[in-house]
């Protein structure tokens, strides 16, 4: 995890625990995407400085990782002990079907094992099929397990922090379109959640990182603020910061769209920056720009400071304009939205 919140989390604890209507998008770990809605109560995560509460309202995105069941401890270190000093095949083989039985449960196990520096030996002389390797493999197969899969379930709060702990639930009822369903927690790969804000005055602060947060992204490129307009409400976008877009010969961008290359010393505006904060007209690169639906598919200029009112009813999204997304952006633009009526 690149940041943890600690700071943030001193006056998390005085919340109630309070039910909410959410919307909710479930990446499941054979690739399915299931979308709908769910009550959630605001979220007790077990870390390791304690419990702490979080308003489920502060919570973006959840990825759940695999845990750590000590049930199991004990037989899977026996079975781990077995293939890594038995060169008997039948032996070996018994250990090995051992622990692709236990599944799931025995890879943080098998992921400890490797990263003890004492099991690693030069004096390995076994050439079979029933290695560790081979174990965890056919478990990561058999669950569609990425290797990147967390240890703790991670979440993203207020869109800017990351903490590490344990999200107890063992399933979520969804309300889709197709009728209801209850997934279990071994079966979801990330969370993605949006509980809508009650329409009126108010500030709230975000956080698009270049990484993701790109329009041409369709995956999650579009930040989903959960602030919902009214057609006419006054709203206004300030945005700071600076991205590298790797899209773009890795040059350098602002949010209102100025840019430098690599080697350039001074920042070039886009053609009609003067008109930066006017709603409309065709974003330039690097520039945040916004959009009021999900079914949307407009891009608007924002800029890096626009104030103006909403052309229609809908959820609001912002995000950095370019039409390529690479992975490989860094940076990041700070975004405060103030809400008027």
């Amino acid at each position: 995890m690149k940041k943890i919140a600690i700071s943030f989390f001193v006056f998390i604890h005085v919340f109630t625990f309070s039910q909410k209507q959410a919307e909710v998008s479930l990446e499941l770990l054979d690739g399915n995407i299931i979308k709908g809605t769910t009550s959630l109560s605001d979220i007790e995560l077990v870390t390791a400085f304690g419990k702490l509460q979080i308003p489920i309202s502060k919570v973006s995105h959840i990825e759940i990782g695999i845990g750590k069941d000590n049930s199991v401890g004990e037989k899977v270190k026996s079975n781990l002990k077995i293939l890594s000093t038995s060169n008997v095949d039948e032996t070996r083989k018994g250990a090995y079907n051992d622990l692709v039985k236990i599944g799931v449960k025995a890879i943080p196990f098998i992921q400890d094992f490797f990263n003890d520096p004492k099991n690693v030996s030069s004096e390995d002389t076994y050439t079979g099929e029933y290695t560790l390797d081979n174990a965890l493999s056919e478990i990561q197969t058999a669950n569609n397990i990425s290797s990147d899969l967390p240890k703790e379930d991670i979440l993203t709060i207020d869109n800017i922090y990351l903490m590490g702990g344990n999200y107890n639930f063992t399933k979520l009822d969804i309300k889709t379109e197709y009728g209801n369903l209850s997934v279990p927690k071994e079966k979801i790969k990330t969370i993605d959640i949006s509980v809508a804000m009650e329409p009126g005055s108010g500030e709230y602060s975000f956080k698009l990182n270049a990484t993701k947060n790109i329009s041409g992204n369709t995956n999650g490129g579009w930040l989903k603020t959960g602030v919902v307009l009214k057609n006419g409400q006054r709203f206004s976008l300030v945005s700071n910061g600076e991205v590298t877009l790797a899209s773009l010969s890795n040059s350098k961008y602002k949010p209102d769209g100025s840019s430098k290359t690599e080697t350039a010393t001074e920042w070039i505006k886009p053609y009609g920056a003067e008109d930066d904060g006017v709603s409309g007209g065709y974003p330039s690169y690097g520039q945040v720009v916004y959009k009021i639906g999900d079914g949307s598919t407009e891009n608007l200029k924002a800029g890096a400071k626009f104030n103006g009112t909403a052309k229609k009813s809908g959820m609001l999204y912002i995000s950095i304009y370019e039409t390529v997304y690479n992975a490989a952006n860094k940076g990041g633009y700070n975004v405060k939205l103030s809400l008027g009526k």
